[in-house]
């Protein structure tokens, strides 16, 4: 048991960092201004589970979707940076807001955009690194790198993931204490500032994933 603790802990501290929730949080903010507090928190719910499937699947069966399907580690993280930067564009310079009309009314009552999977869960959470980093783990694993004992392994990559979730979901629910403090010019504000961050942020990716094809080709 002790072990498991340690292993769980360890997983903890790895996996924070590359998620990232205060990130998470921060873009939910950003998009979400034209939510209700329950449409908020329904798109909190569905990021954690989304974010936890995403964990899970890419621990067992990540390095078998990336072989089958000829992705590289460089190419999802490509990938994932224009995915970024192009959320990122969108949030730094919004659509301009449509007049009062009938049309305009009745699109108000339509139920609001789906941002739980994307940009929420993936790239924002469960980006191009946290899955590199969960294929690399399970593949040490598989070869027996880790000397630790296998129900621990395999239990802490379910008790991880849902512990990271947990976090994230609490994280994710204060939201809406935000979102009233800092009022209708914060969040435009904030939303802005993630938008240029965003676009920094899928720059840096996709920079990070062209030097490790070049790398990977003159190693080759």
């Amino acid at each position: 048991m002790l072990e498991l603790i340690q292993v769980v802990g360890f997983g903890l501290l790895m996996f924070i960092p590359l998620t990232n929730p205060l990130t998470t949080v921060a873009l939910l903010l950003g998009l979400s201004g034209d939510m209700t507090n329950d449409e908020r928190n329904h798109q909190s719910k569905l990021t954690c589970i989304y974010v936890f499937i995403i964990m899970v699947v890419s621990f067992y069966c990540g390095q078998i979707v990336m072989n089958t399907f000829g992705i590289s580690i460089p190419g999802l993280r490509i990938a994932g940076g224009l995915i970024v930067a192009f959320i990122g564009f969108r949030m730094l310079f919004p659509q301009q807001p449509v007049h009062k009309t009938p049309e305009a009314d009745a699109k108000k009552k339509e139920p609001s955009n789906n941002i739980a999977f994307v940009p929420l869960a993936m790239p924002s959470t469960a980006g191009p690194g946290t899955i590199a980093m969960i294929i690399s783990m399970a593949s040490t694993v598989q070869n027996d790198g880790y000397d630790v004992s296998t129900w621990v392994i395999y239990t802490a990559s379910i008790l991880v993931p849902l512990i990271l979730c947990l976090i994230l979901w609490f994280c994710m629910r204060s939201a809406g204490s935000i979102m009233r403090l800092i009022g209708k010019s914060g969040i435009e504000a904030t939303s802005r500032i993630m938008g240029f961050l965003l676009v920094c942020m899928g720059t840096q990716f996709v920079i990070n994933g062209i030097l490790e094809l070049i790398h990977s080709y003159t190693q080759s």
